[in-house]
């Protein structure tokens, strides 16, 4: 699929702009994070302002991206909010309320930049680009487009949004495109054996034992290609885990010899889950995940629900089981 360049209205209200509250959806993963800290300095090189605000804090193994400890965490706004502000821009948020300050941010104009299925297109500008695998790439193709040469520091944050949506260049979203992207980052200062570090090999140990909790619920279905997991609250007790660390253990069961699809549910508190679906080739899950509300990728979706975790999964395998065909 050809990319999507940034339309003429969003460069526009970029340069006119001249400070921008930076958001991506609740419960921030790499691409999130890496492409609001890189724009956010993108646009501090044009003089802007750029704070980003999310309401989750993040994973732990992002904190070395260069400007995440600069991040406002929580459902209370930055100072001189909105009134010192010109526009909020949301990454990687199919809808408004998927930000978590979906209340807040709409006292501005919004600029709405993603690359999920089903956008609502809800900002004053909209970028999608349903073709690239990552924010991060597009953030790197629109600083292009605005004339912003590209640092060490961004060209790390870009570089860990790219390899971590693409999960570390092995997912089926990954093009050509993208390994030109990788590269140019890398010749702009990435480096790759330091980013892979921190996502790959700087577990902390609550994440590694609530995985072993996560592996105990482990069920397949469907003659092996399917399997199921479950993290609930007992689990992360028993771990010392938050939800921060959590993030991608989804994957592991995908790793199984014949497994082709994944369904991971999370608990958020009484009868509340979080779903998270995993697939390989043709087998989507995005249309599921939107089925309960949610969205996301066709090899990767998510979504919450209420019910019974018995309940929830047998649909989802059940679900599973028709898009397997």
């Amino acid at each position: 699929m050809s990319s999507v360049p940034p339309p003429d209205g969003l460069l526009q209200a970029l340069r006119n702009g001249q400070r921008f509250i930076l958001t991506g959806h609740r419960r921030p993963d790499g691409d999130s994070l890496g492409s609001a800290l890189g724009l956010a300095r993108v646009l501090r090189q044009l003089g802007k302002g750029a704070q980003v605000w999310n309401r989750d804090e993040m994973p732990p193994v992002y904190a070395a991206i260069s400007g995440s400890d600069r991040i406002h965490v929580g459902e209370s706004p930055p100072n001189g909010f909105p009134e010192g502000f010109d526009y909020s821009i949301c990454l990687e948020c199919p809808s408004l309320d998927r930000t978590g300050l979906s209340e807040h941010l709409s006292q501005l104009p919004i600029i709405n930049l993603d690359h999920h299925l089903g956008n609502e297109l809800y900002g004053e500008s909209n970028w999608v680009d349903t073709g690239a695998p990552a924010l991060g790439e597009m953030i790197y193709r629109l600083a292009g487009a605005l004339g912003v040469a590209v640092d060490a520091a961004t060209a790390t944050g870009l570089y860990t949004a790219v390899m971590t949506d693409t999960g570390g260049f092995r997912f089926a979203n990954t093009t050509a495109e993208t390994f030109k992207v990788a590269a140019a980052l890398v010749r702009d200062g990435a480096r790759p054996e330091q980013v892979s570090q921190w996502v790959y090999e700087s577990q902390s140990e609550a994440t590694v034992r609530l995985l072993g909790e996560m592996l105990h619920s482990l069920e397949l279905h469907h003659g092996g290609r399917i399997a199921t997991v479950a993290l609930l609250d007992e689990m992360f007790e028993r771990a010392g885990a938050t939800a921060a660390d959590a993030e991608d253990l989804v994957d592991h069961p995908r790793s199984i010899a014949g497994v082709d699809a994944v369904a991971l549910l999370r608990q958020l508190g009484p009868g509340r889950f979080k779903g998270s679906l995993r697939s390989r080739g043709d087998v989507d899950v995005e249309v599921i995940a939107r089925s309960y509300g949610g969205g996301g990728h066709k090899n990767a979706a998510g979504f919450e629900a209420t019910g019974a975790v018995e309940d929830l999964t047998a649909a989802l395998v059940e679900s599973l089981r028709d898009a397997l065909g």
